[in-house]
């Protein structure tokens, strides 16, 4: 009787032994192997039923999103555009202007501190201000980017940089706070913020954008400061709130390059 349990048991080792081997068998992963690729143009301005169905479902998410785009916010009372003067534009100088203002309450909340200067740059401005209705769709014309604002601690010598940047570039970038009196030569002869001096060993806090916060179009100056703050405020966001803010926008003239007679 006792042999015949060892019996039994061996028996059925041998059987789990099988089974455990068929198991692992079955279960390796196959491997799989392109033996031929086939390629076919189709026509996208073809029509048909797959396209109607995509209609049908995107058509009320479509209509929604032109309501919101199109709805009147405010009015603009002229043309602002990039290309009406040499170094300063009316929609740089608008630009410019209610960056630092919309963004400055946010910053000292933050910091304690105040913003000195704005300075965006002239190509990001995408499209101009029409004289008219001004909507959301506007905003986004202008803006189409998702850069946000930065403010940047710059010294003294440094905005002494941003001057010679500015002059050197001969563009209308945006800038707003600080004023650069040149002789005929276009050398720099003075340079104020607030009406007063620059001061070489103070620190000046300059609202810009992220792109140029790291040195986008040469901006060099940004890149080495050890103070940099992010509002996490989208320009184009800014915008939108300024024309809800509103009922008849702004105009700014601000007369940034001064030449000494």
């Amino acid at each position: 009787m006792r042999v015949k349990v060892k019996k039994i048991n061996a028996f059925s080792a041998y059987f789990v032994i099988l089974l455990t081997f068929i198991s692992l068998v079955s279960c390796k992963s196959k491997s799989y192997y392109n033996y031929e690729v086939i390629g076919s143009k189709i026509n996208i301005n073809e029509k048909n039923d797959t396209d109607a169905k995509i209609e049908k479902f995107i058509a009320p998410y479509r209509t929604h999103i032109t309501k919101d785009l199109d709805s009147v916010l405010a009015y603009c009372p002229e043309t602002l555009e990039k290309s009406n003067g040499k170094w300063e534009t009316n929609i740089g100088s608008f630009l410019a202007n209610i960056t630092s203002n919309l963004a400055n309450p946010i910053f000292e909340k933050r910091t304690d501190k105040s913003i000195d200067i704005c300075l965006l740059n002239h190509g990001g401005i995408r499209s101009i201000i029409p004289k008219g209705n001004v909507t959301t769709r506007t905003a986004y014309n202008v803006m189409p980017f998702e850069n946000s604002v930065i403010v940047v601690g710059l010294s003294g010598l440094k905005i002494k940089e941003l001057a010679d940047y500015f002059i050197k570039e001969r563009k209308p970038h945006p800038l707003h706070g600080l004023k650069i009196c040149v002789n005929k030569n276009l050398e720099i002869t003075k340079l104020e913020i607030n009406n007063e001096p620059i001061d070489n060993s103070r620190i000046y806090y300059v609202a810009t954008s992220d792109y140029l916060a790291n040195g986008g179009d040469n901006m060099t100056f940004f890149v080495e400061s050890q103070e940099k703050y992010d509002l996490d405020y989208k320009i184009r966001n800014l915008l939108i709130d300024y024309f809800n803010k509103v009922d008849t926008l702004e105009m700014y003239s601000e007369k940034i390059l001064i030449e000494d007679n």
